[in-house]
């Protein structure tokens, strides 16, 4: 394990950004932290520091996450950045799906400080953390074929089709989406296209209905 790391603390909640600073202080030497209360915050600091943030623990109910499709973001546009889910849901889906998605570890916000701890040293050494009870429903469980195959299909998406597929499912048109990301509506075009082609189905209103697998089912737990 590297002598020093830095951690990026991606929760629009300043009193969790907070507890968990205090927590990481206390467990990790050598350890820089740095905050974010967005997706979009979060990718400003990512690269602000040229990449080299060695982990980022994620809440799933920020502004600009959209479910699980920030998660997504954040693997497509760093693979090797790991990125750890620190949620207030212990709902098994919830934790089988983010795992199933690229995180690394799934940690509740009600876990004790010394087992953060563990789970965020488990992750800096290369490996994956899940709550025992996580763990042992998952490996014991049936096997969540429709997750698998939808984390393959979206995990072929670039960042920026993730992005157009995100504005999609906010009902968006092309013109305003060019708008947005400040492209051609030609380019947005040929976007839709990969998108359907790489999701293997025949009409936006089609790609739209799968994205929305990706959102949160439950109410708001985090906030």
């Amino acid at each position: 394990m590297a002598d020093s790391f830095q951690i990026l603390i991606a929760d629009d909640h300043p009193l969790v950004r907070g507890a968990l600073k205090q927590a990481l202080s206390s467990e990790l030497e050598n350890v820089t932290l740095y905050e974010a209360g967005s997706l979009s915050e979060a990718i400003e600091q990512i690269e602000a520091h040229g990449g080299d943030i060695d982990l980022v623990l994620l809440d799933l109910h920020m502004p600009g996450m959209n479910g699980f499709t920030g998660l997504f973001t954040l693997r497509a546009s760093y693979p090797d950045i790991p990125v750890s889910i620190v949620s207030a849901s212990q709902e098994l889906p919830v934790v089988r799906r983010s795992i199933e998605y690229g995180a690394s570890a799934f940690v509740p916000k009600s876990a004790p400080v010394d087992q953060i701890g563990t789970a965020i040293r488990t992750v800096l050494n290369g490996d994956m953390w899940m709550p025992d009870w996580a763990r042992d429903a998952i490996e014991n469980g049936p096997a969540d074929d429709e997750a698998t195959g939808l984390a393959e299909k979206i995990g072929q998406l670039t960042p920026q089709q993730l992005r157009v597929l995100n504005m999609l499912t906010e009902g968006k048109l092309n013109k305003q989406i060019a708008y947005e990301l400040d492209v051609t509506e030609a380019t947005v075009k040929a976007h839709v296209s990969a998108i359907l082609r790489k999701l293997s189905v025949h009409s936006r209103t089609q790609a739209v209905i799968m994205a929305r697998e990706l959102q949160l089912q439950e109410p708001a737990i985090d906030a």
